[in-house]
């Protein structure tokens, strides 16, 4: 083993890898949040848009289990149907999402403001650019097109359905790393506005950067959110930075637009040889 092996990475970030929805496009993570809303209504189940947007990130069958367990999910199923929700009807839900998910994604597939110039900086810095996401294959067919013509494609694109386990596992940040031939990991950051994108993140041994104001956690669309008071936005952000931070992002940023100046931060942290 060489000395510089023995000492540790001492050099700057290689790369980062990104999430899609309310990270690079999306501004707020609509499109997932609507169909989760939809899928339960039709079956008499009223679900709220916090109920919807708790366990974003994951892989989509697994956030609809997830949701199924939430007591006040289940006590109407079971007050509905006589019985607790079983695999069975999480399968069939997922199976009507996919559809209806990919006949809205084009829809949502707006680049948000600061990105571009983002992974402008980050060129200029030498890093390439991975993305992951809990989207399937066929919905990244949709997106990613979309996104190129809005000036956005990465070096790589991993979905949920090109590796065994989604997030919070770190399959798909590794496999992006992997396809970007980027190591070691403590030189890559991941970037993403949901708790499951921070334990991806975390469980692959990367850098965390957490987006607040475009993300899951606020869940407004921009023109919604301009519409809030000084208060009620300030509140709204603080609530959804305090998430993702006690979810053990490293940082957190209110804008992708913000990111440059936090990789000069773990830039000189790995210097000092600091690990994630």
């Amino acid at each position: 083993m060489s000395s510089e092996s023995r000492r540790g990475y001492r050099g700057p970030l290689k790369a980062a890898i990104f999430d899609w929805a309310g990270t690079t496009v999306d501004y707020g993570c609509c499109a997932p949040a609507a169909v989760f809303l939809d899928v339960f209504e039709k079956r008499g189940i009223a679900v709220t848009q916090e109920q919807a947007r708790e366990p974003m990130g994951m892989h989509k069958r697994d956030h609809i289990r997830v949701m199924c367990r939430m007591q006040p999910i289940a006590e109407q199923w079971s007050a509905r149907y006589g019985r607790q929700p079983s695999e069975e009807d999480v399968e069939s839900m997922f199976q009507e999402f996919v559809p209806l998910q990919l006949a809205v994604i084009e829809k949502h597939a707006d680049i948000i403001p600061g990105t571009i110039e983002t992974m402008a900086a980050l060129r200029t810095r030498g890093m390439g650019i991975g993305s992951t996401t809990g989207y399937n294959d066929a919905m990244m067919r949709l997106l990613v097109p979309k996104a190129a013509e809005g000036g956005y494609a990465p070096d790589v694109v991993v979905c949920v359905s090109d590796v065994p386990e989604g997030r919070p596992a770190p399959w798909m940040a590794l496999e992006a790393a992997k396809q970007l031939g980027v190591y070691p990991v403590e030189a890559i950051v991941k970037v993403g506005d949901t708790v499951a994108d921070i334990g991806e993140g975390l469980n692959a041994g990367m850098w965390t950067v957490a987006v607040v104001e475009h993300g899951n956690e606020v869940g407004l669309p921009e023109a919604d959110l301009v519409r809030l008071t000084s208060a009620e936005r300030k509140d709204r952000l603080s609530r959804a930075r305090q998430r993702l931070l006690d979810a053990g992002a490293h940082y957190a940023v209110e804008t992708i637009a913000d990111l440059p100046e936090v990789l000069d931060r773990i830039d000189e942290r790995l210097r000092q040889g600091e690990k994630p």
